[in-house]
């Protein structure tokens, strides 16, 4: 196909697409007949897809793709570590975090769940050091009253873990395998929030009953 039907078949704006060409985003198409004349085919579609899920909807940045997929087209390169420049990516931290009395709290609390769940980030892994930030954020606002909320999140979350990468080793193909852990990694948040809110609408009604609506 032609830049103009792959622009059709994906939705995405042609001049989006030479964009991502032209970052390396996008693998150039098949020169044919012409300089100016070059074919794509599914995998040109498919990595377009995965683009526009990571900077679209997933919100990375152009070089933070760029790096990740260069990491996908290596195969040297274990998913393990590939799903890491994705998660250092997406977990960019608190801007402006400040030393202080709450910071300090948090960052023992959060080493203390750590080391009551067994659970062993690598240094200066940037999920430890925003979930710091956001813990000493809430305790500046809200004292302790969000302090029972830790302990079941962790919880909560390591059960996704689980089923994340449950659903990642069923796959055999490799780059189906990278595509999902990717996506699940990057969209799997804005899902895992959306998720919350209806739950949290779900138990506020059924714990405070809103006032019945009036019938005309």
């Amino acid at each position: 196909m032609r830049m103009a039907e792959l622009s059709r078949t994906s939705g995405v704006p042609v001049a989006t697409i030479k964009y991502y060409v032209r970052e390396g985003l996008l693998p150039r198409g098949e020169v044919t007949t012409s300089p100016n004349q070059a074919e794509y085919g599914e995998p040109h579609l498919r990595r377009l897809q995965l683009v526009r899920s990571l900077v679209e909807v997933g919100g990375l940045s152009i070089a933070a793709v760029r790096a990740t997929l260069a990491a996908v087209d290596d195969p040297a390169v274990p998913l393990h570590n590939t799903l890491g420049m994705t998660i250092a990516a997406a977990d960019p931290g608190v801007p402006g975090a400040e030393e202080d009395a709450a910071q300090r709290a948090a960052e023992a609390r959060i080493d203390e769940l750590l080391a009551k769940k067994g659970w062993h980030p690598h240094e200066g892994a940037p999920g430890r050091q925003a979930a710091i930030d956001v813990l000493a954020s809430m305790a500046r606002v809200t004292g302790n009253r969000l302090d029972s909320v830790l302990a079941p999140y962790a919880d909560a979350v390591e059960a996704i873990a689980e089923a994340d990468l449950d659903t990642v080793s069923a796959l055999a193909d490799p780059e189906e395998r990278v595509e999902t852990a990717l996506v699940g990694t990057v969209l799997g948040d804005r899902l895992l929030a959306a998720l919350r809110r209806i739950a949290q609408e779900h138990v506020s009604a059924q714990r405070f009953p809103p006032a019945p609506e009036e019938t005309s």
